[in-house]
């Protein structure tokens, strides 16, 4: 039994429907199970991570895991979202596990890098009794999605950052990795790895929006939002200061993230999916 946890998210939902495709036991861990969509071989079941006892019954008999979080950076004093589902993981003895984590967790001092070092840590611990493997990809395509809502309305996004480029990665592709070291035929091959992940081109929003239109036959044009005003967005949204600064100076200071990098065609044996390809796979989600 493999246990994706984060299992209507991007990342775990493709996962899920990968796993059970193979013909792999499946148990889906959400906090909604009532209303989450999965293949209909997967087993859905209630999960969160500030309910101890609903992870221990997630993760019983488990022999495999696929561990992500979505607590936000700062909302907490350290990651204990990642922290308890390791933790359940360990008692129920799981033999092999995977890690969602981000690209540069293993390095950097800012309060970005720290939280996931930590988040990190609890699984790459040497007393662990685990296969681990770390996937730390940049941003990821489906990011895209934010802007369904005003295309949906009219052909123009507000976009800050529109100019900066980042290597997008297709969850699917994370998933198909995610999948290899999870499943036993080849869990030798990847176990001890942190994988830095990327997309096969790098783009930046303006681009990416570029090829949207592309795909909907639409002429779509970007808005840009001052840096001042994004700033200002995420302290609204809640983002604590010292997030607010991590993230402002790693986007306008550096151009981490903008590399491609050879990861998963080296991994799969085949060249990464296409900003374009992913666009053409979610139409849907922009037209209504």
């Amino acid at each position: 039994m493999i246990l994706v946890t984060g299992a209507t998210g991007h990342v775990g939902g493709e996962l899920v429907r990968r796993l059970t495709a193979a013909g792999h036991p499946v148990r889906a861990m959400t906090r909604r199970p009532a209303e989450a969509e999965l293949p209909a071989d997967a087993e859905a079941v209630y999960g969160d991570a500030d309910d101890p006892a609903s992870l221990d019954a997630a993760f019983a008999g488990a022999e495999g895991a696929f561990l992500m979080s979505a607590q936000g950076v700062g909302t907490a004093p350290g990651p204990t979202h990642d922290l308890a589902l390791a933790e359940a993981a360990a008692r129920a003895g799981v033999r092999r596990l995977v890690k969602l984590s981000v690209l540069d967790a293993g390095a950097g001092s800012d309060v970005i890098a720290r939280w996931h070092a930590e988040a990190e840590a609890a699984v790459t611990d040497p007393s662990r009794a685990w296969a681990w493997t770390l996937l730390r990809p940049g941003r990821f395509m489906s990011n895209a999605l934010q802007w369904a809502g005003q295309l949906r309305a009219g052909d123009e996004v507000a976009v800050p950052f529109a100019d900066r480029p980042a290597a997008s990665i297709d969850p699917a592709d994370l998933a198909e990795v995610a999948a290899l070291a999870l499943t036993p035929a080849s869990t030798d091959e990847h176990a001890g790895k942190a994988y830095e992940l990327s997309g096969p081109q790098s783009l930046t929003p303006r681009q990416e929006l570029a090829i949207l239109g592309e795909t909907l036959g639409r002429d779509l044009h970007v808005r840009p939002v001052p840096d001042e005003a994004a700033r200002a967005g995420m302290t609204e949204y809640g983002f604590p200061p010292e997030v607010v600064d991590a993230i402002m100076q790693r986007t306008l200071e550096s151009d981490r993230g903008a590399e491609v990098l050879p990861t998963v065609e080296k991994v799969l044996g085949r060249p990464a999916r296409t900003f374009a390809k992913w666009a053409g796979a979610h139409a849907g989600a922009f037209s209504g």
